[in-house]
């Protein structure tokens, strides 16, 4: 769903408007720090995390090339900052000093796109043509759908990493970036799932964000009343699958446990699932990690997420529930090269029914991934090693 500009307005803050002036007393002192600091990268994830591939590529950075001059922007309050201060220099997200060294950083890198001091802000700076910095852009996850905001007219990037041949060239094809932009190095996560433990009992539900639920606009009523959570389409499909008798009872006869792990955005919602189940577990942000969670699991339901590529590369067994999949697509991301029907890496359940009879089958299968969905991943997964890190430090570095 695009948004016009008064929609997109509509999501800036009072507090956008300070950084204005953060700005512009950053920009005189950047351009003498430049002289001293002439190769700085400053890398990122979320603003309260690091867990993606910004924080592998800064750990890799640290251990392999602990000459480049690197920091890693993150909030002081965020759970994951001891674990980066550990491995080397960092900086309070969005502060001064943030904004001092983005502006004097050589190249900027992160995994979101947001990934800046203020992203409102420097994206009028940046896309506007105001502020010509190099930024390379990690990404968040495999891109399968034609996303429009990270077309290159919405991003001006220098550097867009991509991680399978089919998406290299859709975005190639695409996104409107120029020749040498778009690179194939894979995501730097994916170095680390090539070592892992499954809990042979453990079943991870993990969906994906509604953008006109998360962050409500005048636009959301094009698809739907999000005044109240409870009656929208997402709550009451998850819900009652989560607090399905005939769930619970395969649970419990077959001594499962199940982890329910809604996307970063949603989790404002989660205390809104009630589940009749002691085998079902709610996890939260910080406490449960993404990554540790799709490595022990045995089995992944999720709906559109990205995460579900990550799973496939362990060639896991995983299954969509995509009971909104015509909203999905007309006010989030409209569809790209990726059919699930024909390129899933599981099979694909529109309704509960659907679900429940998947999951049946794959518990009598003892989660064994089927054939066909293993030939997928051969087909799909070019770059299947523990190289991604290292390709992605040689890109950037021939910047």
């Amino acid at each position: 769903m695009k948004e016009t500009f008064f929609q997109k307005l509509q999501r800036v803050k009072l507090g956008d408007i300070g950084h204005i002036f953060l700005f512009l007393l950053a920009l005189p002192v950047s351009l003498v720090y430049r002289l001293f600091r002439r190769d700085l990268w400053l890398i990122c994830d979320n603003k309260n995390e690091a867990r993606d591939n910004g924080y592998w590529f800064f750990r890799y950075l640290r251990e392999k090339y602990p000459e480049q001059d690197a920091v890693y922007a993150i909030s002081k309050r965020s759970p994951d900052y001891r674990k980066v201060k550990d491995l080397g220099k960092t900086v309070h997200y969005s502060s001064l000093r943030h904004w001092i060294l983005y502006l004097t950083a050589h190249i900027n890198i992160s995994s979101q796109k947001g990934g800046k001091p203020n992203a409102a802000v420097c994206y009028a700076l940046e896309v506007k043509g105001l502020l010509r910095n190099t930024r390379v852009f990690l990404q968040h996850g495999i891109i399968k759908d034609d996303m429009d905001w990270l077309h290159y007219e919405n991003t001006k990037m220098k550097r867009f990493v991509t991680s399978t041949e089919r998406e290299y060239r859709f975005l190639c094809e695409k996104f409107g970036y120029p020749a040498g932009s778009i690179i194939k190095t894979g995501l730097c996560r994916f170095d680390n799932l090539h070592q892992f433990s499954v809990k042979p009992r453990q079943i991870l539900v993990m969906p994906t964000w509604r953008s006109w639920i998360a962050v409500p606009t005048s636009a959301s009523k094009e698809i739907e009343d999000v005044s109240d959570f409870h009656r929208t389409t997402y709550f009451r499909a998850w819900s009652g699958f989560l607090n399905s008798q005939r769930l619970h009872q395969l649970l419990e006869d077959n001594s499962l446990t199940l982890v329910f792990y809604p996307h970063r955005d949603m989790q404002q919602f989660l205390d809104d699932f009630s589940i009749g189940s002691d085998r079902i577990i709610r996890a939260s942000w910080p406490e449960a990690d993404v990554q540790t969670l799709l490595k022990e699991s045995v089995c992944l339901i999720t709906d559109f997420s990205s995460i579900a590529m990550d799973f496939a590369y362990m060639k896991k067994r995983l299954m969509y529930y995509q009971f909104d999949v015509d909203d999905f697509r007309r006010g989030q991301y409209a569809e790209g090269y990726f059919s699930y029907e024909q390129d899933g890496f599981g099979k694909v359940c529109y309704t509960q029914e659907e679900v429940l009879r998947e999951l049946e089958t794959a518990v009598r299968e003892h989660f064994v991934n089927p054939a066909v969905y293993v030939q997928r991943h051969d087909t799909f997964f070019d770059l299947c090693d523990a190289n991604n890190c290292e390709r992605t430090y040689r890109a950037v570095k021939e910047l």
